[in-house]
């Protein structure tokens, strides 16, 4: 088991050894308590959604702000999304994408998003010049932000909590004895709580991921998943996402005899990682797609999902776009 295992293997069961970091948690809460109190937020100039947790790790925030991106345009705003870019270096910041932006520059789920959304995305470590430039250069008169929940400089009118229903907020302690960035209280405090997979322990509102045709990433073919050849069934399955059993476990569940490959969220894929034993098809996650695509291999499929929210989730969110300027 690796590193990143054992302490994930901690955070979401018992912290064991990890309470001997108490003294440093404590300095973590401080410092994140202070950091709410003393900083300014700032208006980019328009208003803006905040999508994020409050635990390290993924809980499907990219498929959700695609989908209030679509819903926030389909109501005639022009909606820009801003990303720190995490794994990217581009050449300087903020930095607007295109579709031709590779994960390198950008960062994975960025180039995702551009690609799968046609919207303006910019990425930078400071989210709010992210957000000033999609305002002033691009017109957007509602920015929604991936992730930055904690980037408190950034002045926002909706919060939404991203929770994973399987993994919910671990042992409940923070960094570094626990996954949680900030208190559990502050989950209380948001305006409006997605609940990824559902859960009976927590409250909100459930989205489901629904991902039934992979796409093959040489020729762009299309096969439906419950059509895939019996024979075929035997798939290497691809995760470097923030809890890739959760994408293992979901093609069990459509009949695949699944060969797991977990590998750490964000990670930087090269050739080799890829080259396994037999000719078995390789399945991997969409995101992870946007960093191999180059790599010109063979029987390889990329699987999208869409986030699928129930109706009371959007009468709700409704009403908290009701007190933001009309578009």
């Amino acid at each position: 088991m690796s590193l990143e295992q054992r302490i994930n293997a901690a955070w979401y069961g018992k912290p064991r050894g990890l309470l001997l970091l108490l003294p440093l948690m404590v300095v973590f809460r401080f410092i994140a308590a202070l950091r709410r109190r003393v900083i300014s937020p700032q208006s980019c100039g328009a208003p803006l959604i905040v999508v994020g947790n409050i635990s390290v790790g993924g809980s499907g925030k990219t498929p959700a702000v695609l989908a209030l991106a679509e819903y926030c345009r389909d109501r005639g705003y022009r909606v820009g999304i801003v990303s720190r870019g995490y794994g990217g270096k581009a050449p300087y910041y903020p930095y607007l994408l295109d579709s031709s932006t590779e994960p390198n520059i950008a960062g994975d789920e960025p180039c995702l998003i551009t690609r799968r959304s046609g919207l303006p995305v910019a990425v930078a470590p400071d989210r709010l010049a992210a957000a000033k430039l999609l305002v002033d250069q691009k017109g957007c008169n509602l920015i929604i932000s991936d992730d930055g929940l904690q980037h408190y400089r950034m002045a926002r009118d909706i919060e939404v909590l991203l929770l994973d229903g399987q993994r919910g907020f671990g042992n409940g302690y923070c960094l570094p004895v626990g996954p949680l960035r900030e208190p559990i209280s502050r989950a209380k405090q948001v305006d409006i709580t997605i609940i990824n997979g559902g859960s009976n322990s927590f409250s909100g509102h459930t989205m489901l991921l629904r991902g039934d045709t992979a796409i093959e990433l040489g020729s762009g073919e299309r096969r439906s998943l419950q059509e895939w050849p019996e024979a075929e069934r035997r798939v290497h399955a691809v995760a470097g996402i923030g809890n890739p059993q959760r994408f293992f476990d979901a093609l069990r569940d459509r009949g695949f005899a699944v060969v797991e490959h977990p590998f750490a969220d964000h990670h930087a894929f090269i050739a080799k990682d890829l080259n396994f034993a037999d000719a078995c098809p390789i399945i991997m996650t969409e995101k992870d797609a946007v960093k191999c695509a180059g790599f010109h291999l063979q029987n390889s499929w990329m699987l999208p999902v869409d986030a699928a929210l129930d109706a009371r989730f959007f009468a709700q969110f409704s009403g908290l776009l009701e007190r933001l300027p009309a578009p």
